[in-house]
């Protein structure tokens, strides 16, 4: 599956891997990056990619809660939050993510929540590009 049409693009390049660089072309984000002491790495004042992805990821999924609220007729509050947690660890020869995205939605009852996280979920391009690839669990706080 692919998109009907890219509708944003952007661009990143990182330099030095994960001790080094990494910026994108616009110059709208530009990074340090430091390899954490569970990697092995002397960890740091830089971020690193797993930060980076968490960041990404909480970002859109509540943009996807909130318009999952628009379609359910639902108003999602101001002060609600999405916290991605994001874990890496060695399978086989490599490494692979495994997440948690913890949804605070203050004011909403638990049933109406988890369905805008389900929706949420079914919508947001990190969960989809992820979908089957990682063990994602989906966590509504309690209110």
């Amino acid at each position: 599956m692919k998109p009907e049409k890219i509708v944003y693009r952007t661009e990143a390049t990182a330099t030095g891997g994960r001790d080094g660089r990494a910026a994108t072309k616009d110059g709208r984000l530009a990074v340090s990056l430091s390899i954490p002491k569970e990697f092995g790495g002397p960890g740091g004042e830089g971020t690193n990619p797993e930060q980076l992805f968490a960041a990404g990821w909480s970002a859109c999924f509540l943009s996807a809660v909130k318009l999952a609220g628009r379609l359910n007729k639902v108003a999602v509050p101001d002060d609600a939050t999405v916290t991605a947690k994001i874990g890496v660890g060695p399978v086989g020869v490599g490494y692979m993510f495994a997440a948690e995205l913890v949804v605070a939605l203050p004011g909403i009852d638990r049933a109406t929540a988890e369905k805008l996280v389900a929706g949420a979920h079914e919508r947001c391009p990190f969960s989809r590009a992820t979908q089957g690839n990682i063990d994602v669990v989906l966590t509504v706080a309690e209110a």
